[in-house]
């Protein structure tokens, strides 16, 4: 029988195997590192583009903030403005009924009685003065009551003094404005 050695041909075969394996392994590593380095790339430029995308809107962002400090700064000076008008208004509107009132106030005055002070806050009217008798001071009251433009009159205080030898009652009233319809 004729004997063949097969071993030099079978080592020849898995050297060759051995060497495809190598190119094989070395190429599947190849593509396996280009396959990550381009994931990371295109991650890379992703997020680059997503940051500069964040850039341009934090900057958007910031104009609009001073924009919208630029708006509550022109309302707040429109309040004030309109508040300033609206003061200058209620001066126009009112600065004849303080005559009105004087008026008023001395043509319902009776003979004995004399105004010494006059004092409004608001809507109160605050009157002090002197009257020869009480008498004088009730018909101050009656008129003040019956009159279109006061009421609720209130007597705080009347006492009887002794000024320049006379005889007279001092007295402190109170007395409302009635509002106005406008």
């Amino acid at each position: 029988m004729i004997r063949i050695n097969l071993l030099p041909h079978r080592e020849l075969k898995r050297k060759a195997r051995q060497r495809q394996i190598a190119f094989l392994a070395g190429l599947v590593s190849f593509l396996a590192i280009t396959a990550v380095w381009g994931f990371y790339t295109m991650l890379a430029g992703e997020i680059a583009y997503q940051a500069g995308r964040n850039q341009y809107l934090n900057e958007q962002i910031a104009i609009l903030d001073k924009e919208i400090a630029e708006i509550r700064e022109i309302k707040t000076r429109t309040q004030e403005l309109l508040a300033r008008k609206q003061v200058v208004e209620t001066l126009q509107h009112s600065r004849s009924e303080v005559v009105y009132l004087l008026d008023q106030l001395v043509r319902l005055l009776p003979d004995g009685v004399y105004f010494q002070s006059i004092k409004q806050m608001d809507h109160d009217i605050s009157l002090v003065g002197y009257a020869q008798s009480n008498a004088w001071v009730s018909m101050l009251m009656r008129n003040l009551e019956s009159s279109p433009q006061f009421e609720s009159p209130l007597l705080i205080e009347i006492k009887a003094i002794t000024a320049n030898n006379t005889r007279q009652n001092e007295f402190n009233m109170k007395v409302k404005l009635k509002p106005h319809i406008q």
